[in-house]
């Protein structure tokens, strides 16, 4: 199964040129059978043309020319014997070849000598007459160039045996040599098999091609919808089914456009619409006396406002269309870096050398920056690598934090979900900071990975594909 081909269109190749070597393999074989029986018939009919005349001619001619006449008509394609006992024994099984040969010969004599005509045709014999004392070497010579290129392996020869009582009582008797078949395996009938096998192969190939095509822009266009849920629909084009499946896909990314947009419109006006009343429940809170239950209660305003705004920006986010430009990500990230660094923050990035990509640049501006803010706050130091590979590029970030358990690692990429004790609500955040580094990450068909470094800290991969 390891050498079959995995691509639709090489598998329909390959089923396609597996039924054309099994159909000429068939037809191979009835030609050759048919072939095999007109040539047998047509050398047949000849010989028997040739025996009925001598029949003839040596029953009406003198007794004493009888013997000579049947001793010049011999050569080495037919032998000539007169003799009291007839040498051919008909058959009790003789095929289709046999018979017609049989009743050709019988149409072409007398009625009185074809009633005592006894006919019978062997089966594949070596070459003419072979071992016969009648034969010489002269006769073997002549024969042997009737053979042919292809006669050898198509089984050799037949002797046609045909024995009629002439009018004295006498039996004259005739031993034809018949070839078995022609060349069935000449160059030029296996020119031409390789000619239209040839043909046949480009054709398929093309035609393959060309119906599989709009699979691959359906492929393409399902590869493009991950990263970019607006992009344009695709164009319905191709067979029936092809134009059908473009059809679903278009309204099936209409669909998901629709209800991104309808999710994204939700969520940004309930986070606007709990503006007016958290504002409300401020002002009330700061008429009250000074006091801690004063401050507790400002302090939770504090992170339903921050929660909130967290929310607005990330629908906004949501809905916004930025375009797809080539950035230098090396260059990106440099940036990123140093401006963190400027800050007093203890974070430091290996040199790379300049890595080109077409991105959503503030996209993945804002994905990192949230995987370092996520290092900075949590860790003593990070570090920034940027490797590369033919299939894709990675981010990866390193910190010295307390790590996260490995049973919560998928969960924190939740919107709005804290970790209790690795991570403290007191730190600050809204929880929605690597959700959004996620949505980034995959609208660019890349995806983030956490894990914990064996040395301690977390280790964050941001994967891109190239």
């Amino acid at each position: 199964m390891r050498l079959l081909p995995r691509t639709l269109v090489g598998q329909m190749i390959l089923i396609l040129l597996g039924g054309l070597v099994i159909s000429h393999l068939v037809a191979s074989w009835i030609y050759t059978a048919d072939r095999q029986q007109a040539v047998r018939a047509i050398s047949g009919y000849a010989a028997t043309q040739r025996i009925a005349n001598l029949a003839r001619l040596i029953d009406e001619a003198p007794e004493d020319w009888r013997g000579r006449i049947a001793a010049a008509a011999s050569d080495p394609t037919l032998r000539v014997s007169l003799s009291m006992q007839p040498q051919a024994s008909t058959k009790a099984d003789p095929d289709a070849a046999d018979l017609s040969i049989q009743n050709y010969l019988a149409e072409q004599l007398p009625l009185a000598l074809a009633a005592r005509l006894r006919v019978a045709v062997t089966g594949v014999v070596g070459p003419p007459f072979a071992g016969s004392p009648h034969v010489g070497p002269m006769m073997g010579q002549m024969m042997r160039p009737m053979a042919g290129p292809g006669m050898h392996g198509s089984g050799g020869w037949r002797s046609l045996q045909a024995s009629v009582q002439l009018t004295n009582g006498q039996f004259l008797s005739f031993t034809a040599i018949l070839p078995d078949s022609g060349p069935s395996t000449s160059w030029q009938f296996l020119s031409a098999m390789a000619v239209m096998s040839i043909i046949v192969v480009l054709t398929s190939i093309w035609a393959v091609r060309r119906v599989t095509a709009p699979l691959g822009t359906v492929i393409r266009a399902a590869e493009r919808l991950g990263r970019d849920v607006n992009a344009p629909p695709i164009v319905e084009a191709g067979s029936r089914e092809m134009r059908q499946a473009a059809q679903v896909f278009n309204e099936m990314q209409g669909r998901l456009q629709r209800l991104l947009e309808n999710r994204t419109r939700m969520l940004a006006g309930l986070s606007h619409d709990l503006r007016t009343p958290l504002t409300l429940l401020r002002l009330r809170t700061e008429g009250l006396r000074e006091g801690e239950e004063r401050d507790r209660m400002l302090a939770n305003i504090g992170d339903l406002d921050a929660m909130i705004d967290a929310t607005l920006k990330f629908a906004r986010d949501e809905a916004a269309a930025e375009p797809w430009r080539r950035t230098d990500l090396t260059a990106l990230l440099s940036s990123i870096v140093d401006d963190m660094a400027d800050a007093g923050l203890p974070i430091t990035m290996e040199p790379a050398e300049p890595v080109i990509l077409e991105c959503q640049s503030g996209g993945l501006r804002r994905a990192v920056t949230n995987l370092l803010d996520n290092a900075m706050k949590y860790g003593k130091s990070a570090w920034v690598e940027l490797l590369t590979s033919p299939a894709a590029i990675r981010i990866v970030i390193d910190d010295e934090g307390p790590g996260i358990p490995d049973a919560e690692l998928q969960r924190v990429f939740e919107p709005f979900y804290r970790l209790e004790q690795s991570r403290s609500r007191e730190t600050g955040g809204t929880g929605l900071g690597l959700a959004i580094a996620q949505s980034i990450a995959q609208a660019h068909g890349g995806q983030i990975t956490l894990a914990n470094r064996p040395a301690g800290g977390l280790r964050a991969i941001l994967s891109l594909p190239r």
